[in-house]
């Protein structure tokens, strides 16, 4: 069986050719007659009676010709027929009709850009699928609908070509041969009509690019009609952030080359004039709050209109009526505009509706995580007035978990009460179980190995288990810890560990140093939140360290002093406090916020010291695309009986995370026999970070470079000696303050965070160790 194109030129013919049709559809003339019968044939799956319903006469009526050329009209407009003819047998209308084939089946060959089961839903929404009547403008229609969904991705050399299969019992299969071409890449943007700001600054604002260096990476030179959507309305935001009310644009104009690669965008832009604030005023039921509500107006009178900062104040107060339970609040900022003195008339009508009360929390979609692991989170109570904050505040400590990819949060008013509401919550749970395996590689601890198996919401429950192995060139680690985020219902946290722990200390001569420190042990920690960002921590832990594989001639002195003084094998008990406190947007790329640490630790036994602990990060974002990021830290040891502090328990400075452009571990004392880093029991480290948009990569954070300037000192403390290493080979004032600058590179990889630094040494001294280049996967400034 063949398909031609036929039908839809039949279909568009003049009405005369169309009346030739029908009336080449009736048998032979005949002269009115009264039906006794109608005899139906050539039905397969049309019911009888739907033919029947199509007809414009029942048995027992007078039957004309008019009524036949209306009959053959009908059952041709239904769509389920290809042919229709209409005969007389006596007082017998006959009816014969040639149905059309179905789908039985619609597939794609050389399709890789979407799914398959998309495409088949899309079209289906335009009358084409599976159980669908076969109609040549349905194929048409799908046709230009499968080259819509190819044109939105930039896909513009697209070919589709449809295979028609006949098959039994009146049946066709669909295939839709497509050839999806190359990508077509944006080749240039052109701005017109702007005055006020360059075309280069208004690029800035767009997602969209030329191809660049970095566009292979980013694809932000990859055509698609809802970006450049997207960007249009970045350019109106941009303009209305500034005054100009009155900004408008034309549609883009998008056009492509002949051989289907490059895409031409034209965005025509009308500016106007900006507008100055000339009155700001609150109206409508303010609920005699107006005191308060005025304090969150952030535009003022004499400034330039700000649609950032007036959407801003809508929003403001929004939530501060729904903290009070008005959660159905509306606030519209309405400009009113004085062309001639471009001044404008702000107001902002509020109407906090009717207050209202949580009746219910209802959570769905966690089918295996325990409703209680996620009520616990919450801070809006059932039965209590409703408030926006503390659905906002509970939203992200569910979101925080890590135990759901979406967590939605949803109101609606209870029917027939109209001063309560329920409030849904609907999550979708991710996979928390993970075994990892990785690879890295650092200028400092060469070849580094890890694996891992972690189960973050084991059984459900919301607790955690996970078991670490690291190993590097100078470390090696096994860690198995237990966390209970809710080990009291205050949501007082334990958490329990074992470790193994094997460090050979940094050696500044790879053939020295034939010595390794092995510690095994367990501790308990206890974390008790006090705000929604601090956070208390408190615990024990028992420790055995012990120092083999000694050689009298290349142990370093000092650890052979050690052994003098604690011996080679020792038994510990540590206490710790802290406190903690994060507000950064993101633990990995953070771009505003701060994270701030203090700790201390007292051990007992065998050694007997204290160290105190400090850090603050502190991240201002300057514009969109830069980072302004700063990071401090202190370490301070010393012991409490008349022993020296040992020197296994030393830090270290120098390489990345610390001070660049030294070797790892290279700041600090020497030791007077091997020349080894011994670090010592005093670190003071500071650094500079300003992180920049990649070339070509400006909205995406993952990729970016900075420039940075770093300082650190390593000593040891109460003591104002500072041992410079072996003779021959001594060290210029190692124990002073050393600093670097220098350019790197972050970028967020698929094995870790990568960083790469160029530093240089701004007061090296001689005996130093310096390292230019370095890098490291895993760790992060």
């Amino acid at each position: 069986m063949s398909f031609s194109r036929k039908l839809p030129f039949a279909r568009r013919v003049l009405p005369v050719l169309l009346s030739t049709l029908l009336a080449s559809s009736i048998a032979h003339a005949f002269t009115p007659f009264v039906v006794k019968d109608i005899q139906v044939n050539g039905v397969q799956r049309v019911d009888v009676g739907t033919i029947f319903t199509y007809l414009p006469v029942k048995v027992g009526e007078t039957f004309t010709e008019e009524q036949a050329a209306e009959s053959i009209q009908r059952l041709y407009a239904s769509g389920l027929f290809n042919d229709v003819k209409i005969d007389t047998s006596g007082d017998v209308l006959v009816v014969t009709v040639q149905e059309r084939p179905t789908i039985a089946s619609v597939s794609f060959n050389g399709m890789r850009e979407f799914d398959s089961a998309s495409i088949i839903k899309s079209l289906q929404q335009v009358g084409f699928g599976q159980g669908r009547v076969f109609d040549r403008s349905m194929l048409e229609r799908a046709e230009f609908e499968i080259k819509q969904q190819y044109l939105s991705k930039g896909k513009y050399g697209v070919e589709i070509s449809p295979v028609i299969t006949p098959l039994p019992r009146n049946r066709v299969g669909i295939a839709f041969d497509i050839f999806e071409g190359d990508l077509a890449r944006i080749k240039e943007i052109n701005i017109v009509g702007n005055e006020a700001f360059s075309e280069g600054r208004l690029r800035d604002e767009l997602e969209l690019t030329e191809s660049g260096i970095m566009t292979w990476y980013t694809g932000t030179n990859k055509y698609s009609r809802e970006k450049l959507e997207g960007d249009m309305e970045r350019l109106r935001s941009f303009y209305l952030d500034r005054g100009y009310l009155e900004y408008s644009a034309d549609a883009p104009q998008v056009t492509i080359s002949p051989d289907r690669r490059d895409i031409f965008i034209t965005i025509t832009i009308h500016e106007g004039k900006p507008y100055t604030l000339r009155s700001v005023r609150l109206a409508g039921d303010l609920l005699e709050l107006e005191p308060q509500l005025q304090e969150m107006v952030k535009v003022k009178e004499g400034e330039v209109f700000s649609a950032a900062n007036t959407n801003e104040t809508a929003k403001t107060i929004t939530e501060y009526l729904g903290g009070l339970g008005y959660a159905f609040a509306n606030v519209n900022p309405n400009p009113v505009l004085d062309r001639e003195t471009q001044e404008a008339d702000l107001t902002f009508y509020v109407d906090p509706g009717r207050r209202v009360y949580v009746r219910r929390i209802e959570i769905g979609g966690n089918t295996r995580t325990r409703d209680e692991v996620i009520r616990r989170e919450f801070r809006q109570q059932e039965a209590a007035w409703y408030d926006a904050g503390s659905l906002r505040t509970s939203r992200e400590r569910v979101d925080r978990l890590g135990y759901f990819n979406e967590v939605d949060i949803s109101t609606s008013p209870v029917p027939g009460s109209p001063d309560q509401v329920d409030v849904k919550v609907d999550v979708k749970e991710k996979p928390t179980g993970l075994i990892n395996l990785g690879v890295g590689y650092g200028s400092t601890d060469k070849v580094m190995l890890s694996a891992g198996i972690s189960q973050d919401n084991i059984f459900g429950s919301g607790n955690s288990l996970s078991l670490n192995v690291n190993t590097s060139d100078r470390n090696r680690a096994l860690v198995l810890a237990h966390t209970d985020p809710y080990w009291t219902e205050n949501g007082i946290s334990k958490t329990t560990s074992l470790y193994y722990r094997r460090t050979e200390p940094y050696d500044a001569n790879d053939a020295w140093g034939e010595y390794r420190i092995t510690s095994y042990g367990g501790g308990l920690n206890f974390g008790v939140p006090i705000t929604e960002h601090d956070r208390i921590f408190a615990g024990v832990s028992f420790e055995h360290n012990k120092i083999s594989d000694l050689h009298p001639l290349y142990t370093p002195r000092a650890y052979q002093s050690f052994i003098e003084e604690y011996g080679e094998g020792t038994n510990s008990v540590v206490f710790n406090v802290g406190w903690s406190k994060d507000t950064r947007d993101s633990a990995l790329a953070p771009t505003k916020g701060y994270y701030s640490h203090l700790s201390a630790d007292v051990s007992t036994m065998d050694l007997r010291y204290y160290m105190l602990h400090g850090q603050h990060q502190h991240y201002i974002p300057l514009g969109k695309a830069y980072t302004l990021a700063f990071n401090f830290m202190a370490d301070w040891g010393k012991t409490y009986n008349d022993k020296t502090f040992p020197v296994i328990k030393n830090m270290y400075a120098g390489g990345i995370g610390t001070v660049r452009g030294y070797e790892g571990g290279s700041l600090g004392p020497r030791d007077t026999l091997t020349n080894d880093y011994l670090g010592g029991s005093r670190r003071l480290v500071a650094n500079a970070q300003l992180f920049l948009p990649f070339p070509g990569a400006t909205r995406d954070r993952s990729l970016r470079w900075f420039l940075f300037a770093d300082a650190g000192q390593v000593a040891t403390t109460g003591s104002d000696t500072c041992y410079g290493g072996a003779p021959g080979r001594m060290a210029e004032d190692p124990c002073g303050w050393r600093y670097s600058a220098g350019v790197g590179l972050s970028w967020e990889s698929p094995l870790g965070p990568l960083q790469l630094s160029y530093g240089r040494p701004l007061n090296d001294k001689p005996g130093d160790e310096k390292q230019s280049f370095q890098f490291q996967i895993g760790t992060s400034f």
